[in-house]
C-alpha cells in the first residue's frame, strides 16, 4: 500500500514570511524523502485551509493521511483546534482514514536546529560560558505548554550557558526585555536571544522588539527550514505510521 500522506498542518498568520517559511520547511522534508508526498494546509488566515486539502485528498482516493501540527508544544491548537478540524474532516469524509500526530517538541532535534540559529548568529561554543540565554517562545496560557519551555531552559543549561531564561511574547510572562535585563542585573556580561518558534510573524517580531528593547548582544533567527527541523518532521510522522499500525494489529 502507499505510504500516507503527510500532512503538515500550520496556524497561519497574515504575515507573508510566515507561509514563505512554512512551504520552505515542508519542501525540505521532500527533498529529504523523496517519494514522499506531502502537503500543507493551514489554520486561518493562509490558503489552503486543513478542510479543502483534506477534500482534495478524498477525491483523489487517498486512503490514509498523517495529519502533523507544525507546533512546538501541546497547548490550544494542538489539543483542540486541530482535532476538531480532523474530527469534522473524517465525518465528512469516511474513506478518508486521518491520523494526528504528536506536536514536534521537546526534542533534541528542536535544540539542534536552536544551536544552529545560534551559532549562525555568532554564537561559538567557548562564548556559551560567558553568555546568557533568553530562550523566548510564543507564550501560552495552556500550563503543560510553559512547563515544556521551562524544563528546555533548564536542559540547555547544562549545555555550557552561565544562565539560560525562558521568555514569552504572549499570554504568560516574563517578557523577553524583562528577561534580558534581569540576566544584565544578575552581571551576565554577554546575552543572547534565541526564539523557540518556527516562522516570522507577530509574536516573534515581539521577540525581536524586547531584545533590542533590553539591548540583548545576540538576536537568533527563527528556526524556519532548518535540516533538523525538517528531520523531526519525518521523525513525528514515521512515530504516527507506527502506531497506527499498532492500533489496527491489536
Amino acid at each position: 500500500m502507499p505510504a500516507p500522506v503527510l500532512l503538515v498542518v500550520a496556524h497561519g498568520s497574515r504575515d507573508p514570511r510566515h507561509a514563505a517559511t512554512v512551504h520552505a520547511l515542508t519542501a525540505r522534508v521532500r527533498s529529504l524523502r523523496p517519494g514522499l508526498r506531502v502537503e500543507t494546509a493551514f489554520l486561518e488566515f493562509n490558503a489552503p485551509s486543513v478542510p479543502r486539502v483534506l477534500e482534495r485528498l478524498s477525491a483523489e482516493g487517498t486512503g490514509e493521511v498523517v495529519a502533523l501540527p507544525l507546533l512546538l508544544t501541546r497547548a490550544f491548537h494542538a489539543k483542540s483546534d486541530i482535532p476538531s478540524v480532523l474530527r469534522e474532516a473524517r465525518t465528512r469524509l469516511p474513506r478518508l482514514r486521518v491520523r494526528q500526530a504528536g506536536v514536534l517538541g521537546p526534542s533534541p532535534l528542536l535544540n539542534s536546529a536552536l544551536e544552529q540559529r545560534l551559532r549562525e548568529a555568532g554564537i561559538t561554543p567557548p562564548d556559551r560560558a560567558s553568555t546568557g540565554l533568553v530562550l523566548a517562545s510564543a507564550g501560552s496560557t495552556d500550563p503543560e505548554a510553559i512547563a515544556v519551555i521551562a524544563e528546555i531552559a533548564r536542559e540547555l543549561r547544562h549545555t555550557g550557558w552561565c544562565a539560560v531564561r525562558p521568555a514569552f511574547a504572549s499570554a504568560s510572562l516574563p517578557r523577553t526585555a524583562d528577561v534580558v535585563r534581569g540576566l544584565r542585573a544578575e552581571g551576565v556580561r554577554r546575552v543572547a536571544v534565541a526564539p523557540y518558534v518556527i516562522a516570522p510573524g507577530r509574536l516573534p517580531d515581539r521577540i525581536a522588539a524586547g531584545a533590542e528593547e533590553a539591548g540583548a548582544d545576540v538576536l537568533a533567527g527563527v528556526l524556519g527550514p532548518s535540516p533538523a527541523l525538517a528531520r523531526l518532521l519525518l521523525a513525528r510522522y514515521d512515530e504516527a505510521r507506527v502506531e497506527s499500525a499498532g492500533a489496527m494489529t491489536a
